[in-house]
């Protein structure tokens, strides 16, 4: 009888703790989750470019696109609406799914196109380049170069002189436009445009004008400047060419006959008489 007891209570005791289980986890369900893991998984609306975009552009609705992004990752300066980013020109290259942020965009007021880039007390200067000067279409948006002018102010061949006259400029854009020739023929020709200041931009309007100028891409990382003397033409060979000294005529050593000579022998004595 005892023994039946005891089992009677451990059975109501075991119901009674899977039952006080139960209760605690469904509680424990029920509670609302905290402030914590309510955030990681919130998101907000983050505007971002449909595709890519080139600096200057003035965006339209028709070049960006609203995405969820995680809130707890969203970067400073984005903008949430499409009317935030709509009118305003990008004042750098954008990629495509990229957040359109603050620091990236100009205001309505200041329109877009190429002045909006130009930071102030700078200038923008295009010169017309060849494929050869271009090195060889390499030259983009946002690289650096070396300007490089050859001047020949004598006419002299061994006084051509190259000189390196600007460094580290930065190329704010590389374009074609087509101009005609002296035959009237379209013809397409490379503009490169360069951020200078305007002291630079005297020299490399003087450059260009007086001379014939040469760009030298440069790796962006690098920001050295180098002192050069520049180099003439005749020091490319050691020393200017010595013009050959002129030819004069030989005199001839024969003697001149001055008449008629007979030579006679008396044993081994040789006489001549000229008549």
């Amino acid at each position: 009888m005892r023994r039946k007891r005891r089992k009677w209570i451990a059975l109501v005791m075991a119901l009674v703790s899977g039952g006080a289980a139960g209760w605690l986890a469904l509680n424990h369900l029920d509670r609302p989750l905290s402030p914590k893991a309510a955030t990681a998984s919130e998101s907000s609306r983050v505007v971002v470019a449909a595709r890519d975009l080139e600096l200057g552009r003035v965006l339209t609705s028709a070049d960006v696109k609203v995405v969820d992004w995680p809130a707890r990752f969203v970067p400073p300066g984005y903008a949430g609406t499409v009317d935030a980013v709509v009118g305003r020109g990008l004042i750098q290259h954008v990629s495509a799914n990229e957040p359109l942020l603050a620091a990236k965009l100009a205001t309505k007021e200041e329109g877009g196109g190429l002045p909006i880039v130009i930071p102030e007390g700078k200038r923008a200067v295009s010169v017309k380049v060849d494929e050869v000067i271009g090195v060889a279409g390499f030259i983009r948006a946002g690289t650096r170069v070396d300007v490089l002018v050859t001047l020949n102010p004598t006419n002299e061949r061994e006084e051509a002189a190259s000189r390196l006259v600007l460094q580290n400029v930065q190329v704010l854009a590389a374009g074609q436009e087509y101009k005609r020739d002296v035959d009237g023929e379209p013809q397409t020709v490379t503009v490169i445009t360069l951020l200078v200041s305007p002291e630079e931009a005297e020299t490399l309007t003087l450059s260009s004008t007086e001379g014939r100028i040469q760009l030298a891409l440069r790796n962006t990382l690098d920001q050295a400047e180098v002192e050069t003397d520049g180099v003439k033409a005749k020091t490319l060979v050691g020393a200017a060419v010595v013009a050959p000294a002129p030819r004069t005529a030989r005199r001839s050593s024969a003697p001149v006959s001055r008449g008629t000579t007979i030579v006679t022998y008396n044993g081994d004595k040789r006489t001549e008489t000229t008549f």
